[in-house]
C-alpha cells in the first residue's frame, strides 16, 4: 500500500512497545479502527506511533532541508534518488524525496488524526492522560503540518478519516488556513500538556517553543514574544556549556534540549550518522559510511578560529576506520559518535533552547527592543567561544538588514545539519541571493573551492507538489505550485 494521503485516510498503523529509554516502534501487526483505541494503553501506543512517523522521517529530513542550501553538496560515492536535483537547485514534480517526504508526513497526520477522532473511547485512562495523549497527537499533528506547509505552501487540510472517494475530492487549503490549523492545535496542546513527561515525548515547553517559531515564521513579534518569554519564566532550560554535549551519546539526555527523536542502537537505531560518515568509515567509530553528502567550503569557512562549534559540527581530518595518517577531507561529524553501520543510537533534537534564545532576539529585534536583542544573541555567541571576546556590538547590528545577517549567520553555525537552513533563506527572503553559488569541495593546497554556479528562481522557495500525489487524484483537484 503506497503512504499517500490517501491510503493514510485508512488510518492503519503498527502496534508498538516501548523501553524506559526510548519510543522503541516495531511494527508487529496492522490495526483498523474497528478493532483498536478501545482501552487507554491502546491509545499510548497509537501516540507512540505518530512519534514513530517522525523518528523514521527525521533521519531522511537533510535530503530536503540542507542539501538544496549552501550548507551541503552531494557526495559522488552514494547514489540517491532524487538527489542530484536537490543539490542543483532543478528540483521537479517527479522527484523521489520531494514524494517520499509528503507521503511520509502524511502519514504522520493520518496517525494523529486517528487518535483524536478516538480519544474518547477509552474509558479507563488514569488521571490526566486523556489530556495529554490529545495535546500529544495535536502537537504532533501541527508540526507536520508546518513542515508542509514551510516547504509546499497550501496543502490538502485533513483533520479526520476520509474513504478514498472523498480524499480523491480533496483540494489544496491555503497556506493560511493551514497556520491557522497549526496555532490551533499547538494552543491546545499547550494548555493539555504536562510540565514534565519522558524524553522523546512532547512536553508544554515544546509545545510553547513550536508555537512561537510558527509565529515567527507569521511575523506575529508580539504572541512569539509571549510564548519565549513563558519558556524563559516557567521552565529551567539552559544553553549547555559545552556545545559538544549535545552531540554525545553519554550527553544527549541534557538541560539544552526540549524535544527530540530518540533512537537505540540495534533496536530502534537511526541512519544518519552512517549518511554522513566517509565511505571508508572512521577510526574508533565505525567501519564504513554512506558519504551522501559532504560539508561545503561555503559553511566551513564561516566558522572564526576558537568557535567551538566547529570541532563538533565538521571535522577537517580525516582518518579511515583502518587507522593511518589524518588527511584533509573534510565531512560532517556533528553525529558521528561510535555504532554499527546504519544503526546509530544518537537522538536527533527537534527543538532545542538554542533556537529559542535566536529566535527570541529576533523576535525582540522586530519589536523594536535591539537591546535586548543583542543580549540573547550574544548569548549564543557567547556559548560558542566560551567568552565575550567575539560578542556582537551595537553597531554590528545598526539595520536591520546588519543584524539578519548576524542573526542568520548564528543560526547557520549553531543548526547546521538541523534541517534549519533551507528554511531560513526561504522565510528570511534571502534564498535566491545566497543561493547563487555555493562553494564545494575545498583543495587546501592551491587554497581554491570548487564554486558551483546556481539559478535560484522566486518559485523555488516551495517545493512542487508530487506528481505520483496529483495523479492519486480526481483529474484538476491537487493542483502544482506556480513554476513546476
Amino acid at each position: 500500500m503506497k503512504k499517500t494521503i490517501i491510503a493514510s485516510m485508512l488510518l492503519l498503523f503498527g502496534a508498538a512497545s516501548c523501553t524506559d529509554k526510548l519510543l522503541n516502534l516495531k511494527p508487529e501487526d496492522t490495526l483498523t479502527t474497528g478493532n483498536y483505541y478501545k482501552t487507554a494503553n491502546d491509545m499510548n501506543l497509537a501516540v507512540l506511533g505518530v512519534y514513530n512517523a517522525l523518528q523514521q522521517r527525521k533521519q531522511t529530513d537533510y535530503l530536503i532541508m540542507e542539501l538544496p542550501s549552501d550548507n551541503l553538496y552531494l557526495g559522488n560515492n552514494t547514489a540517491v534518488a532524487g538527489g542530484s536535483e536537490m543539490d542543483a537547485l532543478a528540483v521537479n514534480q517527479d522527484n523521489n524525496i520531494v514524494a517520499d517526504f509528503w507521503e511520509a508526513t502524511y502519514t504522520g497526520i493520518g496517525r494523529a488524526n486517528a487518535i483524536l477522532e478516538n480519544i474518547n473511547v477509552p474509558t479507563d485512562y488514569p488521571a490526566n492522560m486523556k489530556d495529554q495523549y490529545t495535546g500529544e497527537a495535536e502537537f504532533m499533528r501541527a508540526c507536520f503540518y508546518f513542515d508542509l506547509v514551510r516547504l509546499f505552501g497550501g496543502v490538502p487540510k485533513v483533520t479526520t478519516s476520509l474513504s478514498i472517494a472523498e480524499a480523491k475530492t480533496m483540494a489544496r487549503s491555503s497556506a493560511d488556513d493551514i497556520y491557522a490549523l497549526i496555532i490551533s492545535d499547538l494552543k491546545d496542546a499547550v494548555e493539555k500538556l504536562p510540565k514534565t513527561i519522558a524524553k522523546g515525548r512532547a512536553s508544554k515547553a515544546a509545545a510553547l517553543g513550536m508555537l512561537g517559531k510558527v509565529y515567527v515564521y507569521r511575523k506575529d513579534w508580539p504572541n512569539a514574544k509571549t510564548c519565549f518569554e513563558r519558556i524563559n519564566s516557567e521552565f529551567s532550560f539552559i544553553l549547555e556549556p559545552n556545545f559538544s554535549t549535545l552531540w554525545s551519546l553519554a550527553t544527549e539526555d541534557n538541560n539544552e534540549v526540549i524535544f527530540t527523536m530518540k533512537y537505540v542502537e540495534s533496536s530502534n537505531g537511526q541512519t544518519l550518522s552512517t549518511a554522513y560518515t566517509p565511505n571508508g568509515g572512521i577510526y574508533g567509530l565505525v567501519d564504513r559510511g554512506n558519504e551522501v553528502a559532504l560539508p561545503s567550503w561555503s559553511l566551513n569557512k564561516r566558522y572564526e578560529a576558537g568557535d567551538k562549534r566547529k570541532a563538533s559540527t565538521i571535522s577537517d581530518m580525516y582518518v579511515p576506520a583502518t587507522g593511518g595518517t589524518p588527511i584533509f577531507y573534510p565531512y560532517v561529524s556533528k553525529y558521528a559518535v561510535k555504532h554499527l553501520i546504519g544503526t546509530s543510537g544518537l537522538d536527533i533534537p527537534v527543538l532545542r533552547y538554542a533556537d529559542v534564545v535566536l529566535l527570541y532576539a529576533e523576535t525582540l529585534y522586530n519589536a523594536g527592543d535591539k537591546g535586548n536583542a543583542l543580549i540573547q544573541l550574544n548569548k549564543v555567541r557567547e556559548r560558542a567561544f566560551g567568552d565575550a571576546s567575539h560578542d556582537y556590538t551595537a553597531a554590528d547590528i545598526a539595520s536591520a538588514d546588519a543584524f539578519l545577517d548576524k542573526l542568520l549567520l548564528e543560526r547557520q553555525l549553531e543548526f547546521a545539519y538541523e534541517n534549519e537552513r533551507w528554511l531560513d533563506l526561504v522565510r528570511t527572503g534571502r534564498m535566491t541571493t545566497v543561493m547563487t553559488k555555493e562553494e564545494r569541495l575545498y583543495n587546501n593546497v592551491t587554497n581554491q573551492p570548487l564554486v558551483t554556479t546556481l539559478s535560484p528562481k522566486d518559485y523555488m522557495n516551495l517545493f512542487p507538489v508530487p506528481k505520483r500525489q496529483i495523479d492519486l487524484y480526481n483529474p484538476g483537484v491537487l493542483q502544482q505550485n506556480t513554476g513546476y
